[in-house]
C-alpha cells in the first residue's frame, strides 16, 4: 500500500475515534494535508476555530503566517506536510491537556511512520515538548530558548531525524514585529 493510501487509512480511524472527550464537541477531526512524499514535517498544538470548522491545519490566520514563512524559503504547503499533536479543537482554544495528547499521539506517530520524515519542526511548546519527550532529548529548556535551533532525535520507530524548534505561527498574529524573527528562526532548514 502506498503511503497516501496508508494516510489516508489512519485518516478514517481518527475520523471514528472516541478516545478523550474533545470528539463531543469537535466539528472536524483535523488529521493533516501536504505531500506523503516529503521529507519535512510542521507539527503545531492542536486546531483553532477555523480549522476544525473546514478540517484542514492551518488555515485561519496562523496558516496565513505559515505560508507566509514556507514561501520565505521557497516552499509551500505542497511541498510539506502539516498536521498536529493533537487533531480536535479543545475548546476555547485552550491548551491541549496531557490525557488528550496522549490519546492523540498514536495517530501522530504513524503519520511520522508512514511519511518518514527527516526533519520534524515543532510548531509552539506543545508539540517541541512532546518530541524532547518522545526522542528523550536532554534539552529541558523552553521554546523561548530552543527556537530556531535544530535538536537531532532518532530511535527504533524512527529514522535520524532532525528537530527543529520554531515558534507557533500565532505569535506574529498577536504580535505582527515577531513576523521578522519567525523568518529568521525558519531560515534553519534551507541548512538542512
Amino acid at each position: 500500500m502506498d503511503r497516501q493510501n496508508l494516510l489516508d487509512e489512519c485518516r478514517r480511524e481518527a475520523n471514528q475515534c472516541k478516545r478523550c472527550i474533545l470528539w463531543k464537541s469537535r466539528n472536524n477531526v483535523v488529521f493533516g494535508e501536504g505531500s506523503p512524499e516529503t521529507k519535512i514535517i510542521f507539527v503545531g498544538e492542536a486546531p483553532g476555530y477555523n480549522e476544525d470548522i473546514k478540517g484542514i491545519p492551518f488555515c485561519g490566520k496562523a496558516g496565513e503566517v505559515l505560508d507566509i514563512l514556507l514561501s520565505s524559503i521557497k516552499l509551500n504547503r505542497r511541498d510539506i506536510y502539516i498536521t498536529n499533536i493533537v487533531k480536535c479543537r479543545p475548546p476555547e482554544n485552550r491548551d491541549p491537556q496531557e490525557e488528550e495528547i496522549k490519546a492523540c499521539t498514536p495517530y501522530l506517530e504513524r503519520q511520522i511512520e508512514i511519511i518518514s520524515p527527516s526533519v520534524i519542526c515543532c510548531l509552539g511548546r506543545h508539540s517541541l515538548r512532546y518530541f524532547i519527550n518522545r526522542f528523550s532529548l536532554k534539552e529541558n529548556r523552553s521554546i523561548s530558548r530552543l527556537h530556531g535551533m535544530v535538536l537531532e532525535g532518532g530511535d527504533s520507530l524512527f529514522s535520524k531525524v532532525h528537530i527543529v524548534a520554531l515558534y507557533h505561527p500565532a505569535v506574529a498574529v498577536y504580535d505582527p514585529g515577531k513576523l521578522e524573527l519567525l523568518k529568521k528562526d525558519i531560515q534553519v532548514l534551507k541548512e538542512i
